[in-house]
């Protein structure tokens, strides 16, 4: 394991955060799924919370127009919201479970449709498109911009990770362990994608010549979930199934932090603009974790 890792953790109450994203006025954004707003913090706790906006907002990330953009699981829509607060909804085609988001190298946001089996894309001025996905019932998950100028996202029930090009050729990789229901992904340091594996317990790393390597978690039930690139050149995930935050270097090793409440379902997470990692917590609250 890495030697020396020390992470300070504070916890800010909301009521039951899901996603969460660094904005670009210094503070971090994040959805309030149950109670269809977003809120706002500043890393010295400062909140301030939006809304209503449209139903069950889930995933959120900064867009190219200095807005953050969200999707809208239970009302069938992307949000755009702005620094100052200001929402605008734009709905997609047959609604279809907005899930993931994020921007991609073609100035629009790119999305995943959870119940539709599709990906979405979706300008800074509201034109929305939608690319269907060649698998069925896969339930795309999470999305993210690749080193190779292409989005990368999971399919949950696919047991697989797709790409996508921006003029919407589609490659489907699938995983080696039966089960592993992806969900969460990012960019790495390395070149990579990593992912979690919520359904055995690993941590998976995709090329982008679709090489896949997994590694195990300490507890196989720790059910990771949300994964960014942090400080240090490393990832770190939440583990939704033990209440931890953890730490994989590109080389596979590992250490973990238990967050101060037992049982608060770690989701999202983000390098804020300060340096810090925030976490959600659907429980109730956000974890700032410092990293030292």
């Amino acid at each position: 394991m890495p030697q020396g890792s020390h992470a300070t953790i504070r916890e800010f109450t909301v009521a039951g955060p899901y996603g969460v994203a660094a904005g670009p006025d210094g503070a971090v954004w994040f959805t309030l799924v149950h109670a269809g707003r977003v809120g706002r913090i500043t890393p010295d706790g400062d909140l301030t919370v939006h809304g209503p906006v449209p139903a069950g907002p889930t995933a959120i990330t900064a867009g190219p127009d200095g807005a953050l953009w969200f999707t809208a699981y239970g009302g069938g829509a992307i949000g755009r919201i702005s620094t100052g607060g200001e929402v605008a909804e734009f709905a997609v085609p047959d609604g279809g479970g907005p899930c993931g988001i994020a921007a991609g190298p073609d100035g629009a946001l790119w999305f995943t449709r959870m119940q539709a089996g599709g990906v979405g894309r979706v300008t800074v001025g509201g034109q929305v498109t939608d690319h269907p996905l060649p698998v069925g019932d896969a339930l795309p998950s999470m999305i993210a911009r690749g080193p190779d100028e292409a989005m990368w996202f999971t399919l949950n029930q696919g047991n697989a990770v797709g790409r996508i090009a921006m003029d919407g050729d589609v490659t489907v990789h699938p995983l080696p362990t039966e089960g592993s229901a992806p969900v969460g992904i990012a960019a790495g340091p390395d070149g990579a994608l990593w992912f979690t594996e919520i359904g055995t317990g690993h941590i998976g790393q995709i090329t982008t010549d679709g090489k896949v390597t997994e590694f195990p978690l300490p507890d196989p039930a720790a059910r990771p979930h949300g994964i960014v690139a942090g400080p240090g050149g490393d990832l770190w995930f939440t583990e939704w199934g033990t209440a931890h935050v953890a730490r994989i270097t590109p080389e596979g090793r590992m250490d973990e932090h238990p967050l101060p409440t037992p049982g608060c379902e770690p989701h999202g997470i983000a390098l804020g603009p300060d340096g810090a990692l925030w976490v959600a917590l659907e429980t109730g609250a956000l974890a700032r974790v410092t990293v030292s």
